[in-house]
């Protein structure tokens, strides 16, 4: 008979590996999605653009049609200018393995997006793979 506390230490190993390995990937993804944040806040379109893969996508509603773009080449096209006033948030990420989603909020003072981003972890390095935006314009 085994004894209960070497099956405790061997679960509570196996947890904290599984923890430490999760807390690692999930600091690895906010990194990526604070260059997308920081990245459009500060006009570095160097930054931004690194937070996606080469072939992601960008799909969105303008004037109620449906579009979708490369998103390094939508992003790409931005300017040098003063910073923007606006706030970065990530409301929430959920990991699967290698795939992750999250949500974020990036506040103006007339509007707010909220982006639905879909990150793929590819040759040991996490980016984004898809955005969907939903616009809120305050009244």
């Amino acid at each position: 008979m085994k004894s209960p506390l070497l099956i405790i230490f061997f679960l509570f190993s196996a947890f904290s590996f599984n923890l430490f390995a999760q807390s690692s990937e999930i600091e690895a993804i906010e990194s990526v999605l604070m260059d997308y944040m920081m990245g459009g806040t500060e006009r570095d379109t160097e930054r931004l653009v690194s937070a996606f893969h080469p072939q992601a996508k960008m799909k969105y509603l303008k004037n109620g049609t449906y579009h979708e773009v490369n998103a390094r080449e939508f992003f790409g096209k931005g300017k040098p200018g003063p910073r923007l006033e606006r706030t970065n948030e990530i409301l929430s990420l959920e990991v699967s393995g290698y795939v992750a989603f999250a949500k974020l909020r990036i506040k103006y003072k007339d509007k707010q997006f909220i982006d639905y981003m879909t990150l793929m972890k590819i040759d040991d390095k996490w980016s984004i793979i898809n955005k969907a935006p939903y616009l809120e314009v305050f009244k």
